[in-house]
């Protein structure tokens, strides 16, 4: 299986995007208004929290956006309030001519929007798009939907903007992991959960263009559908963790691949390195027996399944079945693959965790 993993960032690179954070918290948060548990309601004037909106001013600096927005949902919800901002029930989305991630086709299905595919690795496809299909607004997963994806989200937004299509970006599993996002590539809107970068359950986040988040925050109007300001702040405090643990969490993945596929475990046939849609480990296996690992790893320790894809939660390293797109992209392949994804664990700890659940069948 050959596959194109998004560029990781370096150590160094990530130590950046968290200084760059910290230096937006620091002038949005001046001296001990961050340490205070921020507010509640619909403040007058404002109608949602204080704190609410300064986060989301941090969030639209960091990602050299006009503006950005938290809403309820996490990433399904962002994906949903982003579309909604953007097209009108019935409309014709422009997708990647491969697997929709679930949680998202349940959104498309919900707003009755009429599906156009073009294959984003075939950029002659791409370029004639707007012409053959002339669809309203373009959906683009920053990760993988396939294995065999290649395509650079710079060149399909680029692409996408000659003809005047506006587009929203999954940026699910790539936020803080590489250098640019959606939106600072040319996306009109950027979505993504603030769950999967260790922040609190049920958030999610659109930055982009500032028309579009408005029609968004005219949609929120009532307290229950707000972010309270202690929820923003969690947001915050997950995400100034997240760039250097990511790294951390890269480099322990691409030290796997290499002893892996130097056959430090017999079993292992090769390993390689996907976004699927977390950048893991794919490890296959010479013989089917992919069901019996997975089985036998959380009695060594593993997690047995995921809870946020990378949340706080997940600290011991986690063990499970490719994730529904590939195994669609790839009928059978369950039987002798299984995706890793080391968390915050090390080389060792994955290594024995492998190499016991490998013998123990």
């Amino acid at each position: 299986m050959k596959t194109f993993p998004l560029q990781s960032l370096t150590l160094t690179e990530a130590q950046h995007k968290q200084f760059a954070l910290v230096d937006a918290i620091c002038r949005h948060f001046p001296g001990a208004e961050f340490l205070r548990g921020g507010d509640l309601g619909v403040v007058a004037g404002l109608n949602h929290p204080v704190v609410t909106q300064r986060v989301e001013a941090v969030l639209a600096d960091v990602f050299h956006a006009p503006a950005a927005i938290l809403v309820q949902g996490a990433g399904t919800g962002a994906i949903r309030a982003g579309l909604a901002a953007l097209i009108k029930p019935g409309g014709r989305l422009l997708i990647h001519d491969a697997p929709v991630y679930p949680t998202t086709m349940t959104v498309i299905e919900q707003m009755g929007l009429e599906l156009v595919r073009v294959d984003y690795n075939d950029t002659t496809a791409l370029a004639e798009a707007g012409v053959r299909f002339q669809p309203d607004v373009a959906l683009v997963q920053h990760t993988r939907q396939r294995p065999e994806d290649c395509y650079s989200l710079a060149g399909v937004l680029a692409a996408l903007s000659r003809q005047r299509i506006p587009a929203l970006t999954d940026d699910n599993y790539a936020v803080m992991k590489v250098e640019s996002i959606g939106c600072e590539c040319g996306a009109t809107l950027s979505t993504f959960s603030c769950f999967k970068l260790f922040g609190p359950e049920g958030v999610g986040a659109v930055v982009g263009q500032a028309d579009a988040i408005a029609q968004i925050r005219s949609t929120m109007y009532s307290g229950g559908s707000q972010i309270q300001g202690t929820q923003a702040l969690e947001v915050l405090r997950g995400l100034v963790g997240a760039p250097v643990m990511h790294a951390v969490q890269a480099g322990v993945t691409e030290r796997l691949q290499l002893m892996l596929n130097q056959g430090v475990i017999p079993q292992v046939k090769h390993a390689v390195i996907a976004n699927a849609q977390s950048k893991v480990l794919l490890v296959t296996f010479h013989e089917p027996i992919a069901e019996a690992v997975l089985e036998n790893a959380q009695l060594h320790g593993a997690l047995p399944w995921p809870v946020g894809a990378e949340s706080k939660y997940e600290i011991p390293p986690l063990f499970y079945r490719l994730s529904g797109t590939f195994r669609e992209a790839e009928p059978g392949s369950e039987r002798f693959t299984i995706r890793i994804n080391p968390n915050r664990s090390g080389d060792e700890t994955v290594l024995r965790i492998l190499r016991e659940s490998c013998t123990n069948r």
